[in-house]
């Protein structure tokens, strides 16, 4: 897939209508974080969110267990999702693709082709330079409006 062309709406439908957890790759407990606030608005949506966050002294992000890596997670994960680094995108996608991972997620401002074209050929779905919150809000999306708040 060439990733330097717009996501057609049925690619962006299909994945975030699939997937039903999601590990956050950089996860931040700080508020005025963007990834707090994505994380907070897909857990709201219904998403079972994972936050993965390195620093050993996080235990928890909005009451949910923080894990310290990928390979550390103790249930299905559908979808990952980086708030990293560019260059840091590789080993995430290493990582995906050892747990099975369905779909590889790279944030607004996270580009690397290669890892891509890796993900791409272990079979999973590769959305890049991209934010699931903003897609959310995007003509094709039916809400869950049957979850509760």
């Amino acid at each position: 897939m060439d990733h330097t062309q717009p996501y057609s709406d049925a690619y962006m439908q299909e994945i975030l209508g699939s997937v039903k957890s999601i590990a956050m790759v950089g996860a931040s407990p700080d508020k005025t974080k963007f990834s707090y606030g994505v994380l907070r608005v897909l857990s709201e949506t219904g998403y079972d969110m994972i936050p993965v966050n390195p620093r050993p002294e996080l235990k928890e992000i909005r009451c949910l267990k923080v894990y310290p890596n990928l390979k550390s997670i103790d249930r299905p994960v559908d979808m990952v999702e980086v708030f990293r680094r560019p260059e840091d995108l590789m080993g995430v996608t290493l990582e995906a693709i050892e747990i099975g991972a369905q779909v590889l997620w790279a944030q607004i401002g996270v580009v690397d082709h290669k890892a891509a074209a890796l993900a791409e050929e272990a079979g999973l779905k590769v959305v890049m330079d991209r934010c699931p919150k903003i897609e959310l809000f995007r003509p094709f999306w039916k809400p869950k409006l049957h979850l509760g708040i």
